[in-house]
């Protein structure tokens, strides 16, 4: 029998990560729960201590860390990207780390909309002025119906949010290292993209390729009435740079769920101080139901790698 450390809690009730466990494990494996966050790497160290698999979630997990985990073999990371995680020090103890790719796509897809519907109707704008004894005067939007929705990254979530931005009777482009056959895609080159499009949404991981790709140069391409969405990985974007844009009206918009650090954010953060701006703290992965499938995905990850087939290999 093998142990399991779940060493961050999953964001469902222990109880219901026990029975799924016990649902894809059965007797195979001993499961230790701790329902406290710590990022600490002692505390991580002393949590893992003894076990086979490492479940974690998106806090950040150092060399240090990763290098106190005795006997672990398997890091089961219950977030799709694995920024956090220092790879180099899994490779060099020769852990393997499997994602829960998946469990996100709704709702980051959702929140996507939410967010830019929320900014190009002025819904903050209307509540004030409905409990403010106010008017629709000055609150008089625009609809998303034949708008250029410009994707950079298609994904699972990218290609979600096409899906959906062609229903809202959006003309769909996109920028993506692997092109797909989808019908209502139409794919052009990145400067294409952020130069035509009338709402730019951010959906590629952070990495090497992508650290800063959309830089000052490709944000001032974009047109005076362009919103840009990003609920992908912070340091993807020039924060100060899309702060500049938005306070000198070079462009209508933009929605941010992710930073170049994890929430609480600085109040001195230039995107908390630009203008036409929707912030929420990194919650696009965060729903009800987005909480159960990734402890599915998780324990499955372990069942698999029980078998022998281990599946949403990273390394």
């Amino acid at each position: 029998m093998i142990k399991v450390a779940v060493i961050q809690p999953l964001g469902i009730p222990e109880e219901e990560v026990m029975k799924i466990a016990q649902a894809k494990l059965g007797d195979s494996a001993e499961v230790v729960y701790y329902g406290e966050v710590s990022a600490d790497p002692a505390v991580q160290i002393e949590r893992a201590k003894g076990a086979d698999v490492v479940l974690s979630t998106n806090i950040k997990l150092t060399d240090e860390a990763i290098k106190g985990f005795d006997k672990c073999r398997m890091l089961d990371i219950a977030f799709t990207g694995v920024d956090h995680v220092d790879l180099d020090a899994c490779r060099e103890r020769e852990i393997m780390v499997c994602n829960c790719a998946g469990y996100s796509t709704a709702c980051v897809s959702d929140l996507a909309f939410g967010m830019v519907i929320s900014l190009m109707r002025n819904l903050p704008q209307c509540d004030s002025a409905v409990r403010n004894g106010g008017t629709m005067a000055g609150l008089v939007g625009n609809e998303l119906e034949g708008k250029r929705f410009g994707i950079i990254g298609t994904g699972a979530i990218g290609c979600r949010v096409a899906k959906i931005a062609d229903a809202f009777g959006c003309e769909v482009v996109a920028y993506s290292r692997t092109v797909k056959d989808i019908p209502y895609i139409k794919y052009m080159s990145l400067d294409e993209v952020m130069a035509t499009s009338d709402i730019i949404s951010l959906h590629m991981p952070n990495n090497s390729e992508t650290k800063g790709m959309i830089s000052a140069e490709k944000i001032a391409l974009m047109k005076k009435n362009a919103i840009l969405i990003n609920l992908a990985r912070g340091p993807v974007l020039d924060s100060q740079a899309l702060a500049d844009a938005l306070n000198e009206e070079r462009i209508a918009g933009a929605c941010i769920d992710v930073y170049e650090m994890e929430p609480p954010i600085p109040q001195d953060h230039p995107l908390l101080n630009s203008k036409n701006t929707v912030v929420t703290p990194h919650v696009a992965f965060a729903s009800k139901e987005a909480m159960v499938k990734r402890a599915n995905i998780a324990f499955e990850n372990i069942a698999a790698f029980i078998e022998g087939k281990p599946q949403n290999i990273i390394k």
